[in-house]
């Protein structure tokens, strides 16, 4: 053994990792506020955990760098480490998508509509099928659960793994809120999002059902993500929210007009127990 890492005994590097599990939690709760809110927070939990006894066995307190410091670099690479793990699209389509979602965001605001694949291509100099197959590979990186029942409802279908009553609750109103989300895009949007990620569905197929070409649909699936994602990111994740560039342009109105539509559905779907609870109390 290295006669330096000897001057903490195993009990010591053990009382280490226990002194600094708030650590752990702390960073997990940063990160978290950063990722899609479908990350699992218990696996990062558990990464950070492991993270943090690895940094004790392995700290050299020689060298004069406090274990808060040392621990907490351990801590973010493995919770990086996890991320990675179980994102099925490579960091460089990552990359290409934040270029391309940005280009929108950009053309969305100077044309008042959303941009077409072309378009979005020709600001990044970039070749259509370039900016339809990176969606695409995004998009299917969104796994959504495939073990519901055909007669379940929407929600059902997007319920994760087990979980506390506190975290239970807040995936289930997340779940309702996106159904609630899906249904208040426009007719032909909820049409290409149904089919495309609930009954998986190949492009091919939904193209020739709505009479489009299959880079129509590309478009209309990226274009109600980005609805989606404003409506998710506007209830429980403001900091997460798409900025407008143009906030007085006919899209941004647009997109306002439908977040404003989904959070008035999902209010009204919950107060209508407390509405028939109060009818029946007239009653009686």
């Amino acid at each position: 053994m290295n006669p330096v890492q000897s001057t903490l005994t195993i009990a010591e590097r053990d009382q280490l990792a226990v002194e600094h599990v708030p650590l752990v939690a702390h960073l997990v709760r940063e990160t978290m506020a950063r990722v899609p809110s479908y990350m699992d927070r218990n696996d990062l939990h558990s990464a950070g955990l492991l993270a943090l006894v690895q940094a004790a066995r392995s700290f050299d307190p020689a060298r004069g760098v406090p274990f808060g410091s040392y621990a907490s670099t351990r801590v973010r690479g493995a919770l990086v480490d996890e991320l990675r793990s179980v994102d099925w699209a490579s960091r460089s389509v990552r990359r290409k998508a934040r270029e391309i979602e940005a280009a929108r965001a950009r053309l969305a605001a100077v044309l008042g509509e959303f941009p077409d694949d072309a378009a979005v291509a020709e600001a990044l100099d970039l070749r259509r099928e370039d900016v339809v197959r990176t969606d695409s590979e995004v998009a299917r990186a969104q796994v959504l659960p495939l073990d519901a029942g055909p007669d379940a409802g929407f929600a059902e279908q997007l319920a994760g793994r087990d979980a506390g009553p506190e975290e239970a609750a807040l995936r289930a109103e997340r779940s309702h809120y996106l159904a609630d989300a899906i249904e208040e895009l426009p007719e032909r949007l909820r049409h290409v999002v149904r089919g495309y990620f609930l009954d998986q569905r190949p492009m091919a197929e939904l193209a020739a059902e709505l009479g489009v070409t299959e880079s129509r649909i590309s478009q209309l699936r990226a274009e109600a993500l980005v609805l989606l994602r404003d409506a998710l990111a506007g209830a429980f994740e403001p900091h997460l929210a798409t900025p407008h560039t143009n906030p007085d342009g006919v899209a941004a109105r647009r997109r306002l007009a439908y977040t404003s539509a989904v959070a008035s559905r999902f209010a009204a779907r919950r107060s209508m127990p407390a509405r028939l609870e109060e009818r029946v109390e007239s009653i009686a």
